[in-house]
């Protein structure tokens, strides 16, 4: 029964709401493939995450991972590492070249200074920021679909009923049975574009709250990865004995 209705509604509209009705349907399409695109995406990130994190915690040396060539594709933290350990390597050992000497040379370098321990934090942050944008990506084809699937909508709706309107006046026939095929056919886009809106809808608060809750654990790690660094190899320097006067 609905589909009948539908059918009769689609082939009542004028071609201008055909023309939005083509528009909502591939904006429904394109709605539907980042939501199951990008929910495969942050839970294969997740995934990443946890096991990075569980070999991380395991031994808490901040430099292991990065020594041993394990690598997590797709892990966030992984890239906020990779990129903190780089610097540090770089500002320890003047090259992020791991080789069979790299150990030995890690045990002989001298810690780092505050001020190249800075350099090390800003590399994270930046790390932080291109994941952040790696995970938010195509996110603007959901929130577009939520706000204007329905002014689409309602653009033909309003477009069709004027139309149907002008064409009872010009024929000066206004009874139900003139009024309907228009009005049914008018009535067709704003049902189409919320039914693109509403799963658009759900898709992206779910995907929002996913992301911003791997932004959040993003930020934490990175924090816990300076205070490691912080503690292992940074000279934090040597106090200064008191004087006292005679």
């Amino acid at each position: 029964m609905i589909a009948s209705g539908l059918v009769y509604a689609f082939s009542e509209s004028t071609i201008e709401g055909k023309i939005i009705l083509i528009a909502l349907f591939l904006a429904s399409i394109f709605s539907w493939s980042v939501m199951v695109t990008k929910i495969r995406f942050l839970g294969f990130c997740k995934r990443q995450n946890e096991r990075f994190q569980e070999l991380f915690h395991r031994d808490r040396q901040p430099l292991l991972l990065f020594s041993s060539g394990v690598r997590f594709e797709g892990s966030n933290m992984w890239e906020i590492y990779e990129a903190g350990s780089n610097e540090l390597c770089i500002q320890m050992l003047g090259s992020n070249e791991v080789d069979e000497t790299f150990d030995s040379r890690l045990k002989t370098a001298e810690k780092i200074t505050p001020a190249q321990m800075r350099a090390v934090q800003a590399a994270m942050e930046r790390a932080v920021g291109e994941t952040a944008l790696k995970l938010e990506s195509q996110m603007i084809v959901l929130s577009s679909a939520v706000s204007g699937a329905p002014f689409l909508g309602l653009l033909g709706t309003v477009w069709g009923v004027m139309d149907a309107f002008a064409g009872i006046a010009q024929a000066g026939n206004a009874n139900l049975a003139a009024m309907a095929p228009g009005i049914s056919g008018s009535l067709i886009t704003t049902i189409i574009g919320l039914l693109v809106a509403i799963p658009a809808m759900f898709g992206y608060n779910f995907l929002v709250t996913s992301v911003r809750s791997m932004l959040v654990q993003a930020d934490n790690f990175a924090a816990e990865l300076s205070s490691e660094i912080e503690h292992r190899y940074v000279e934090l320097g040597s106090r200064e004995p008191r004087r006292f006067n005679p």
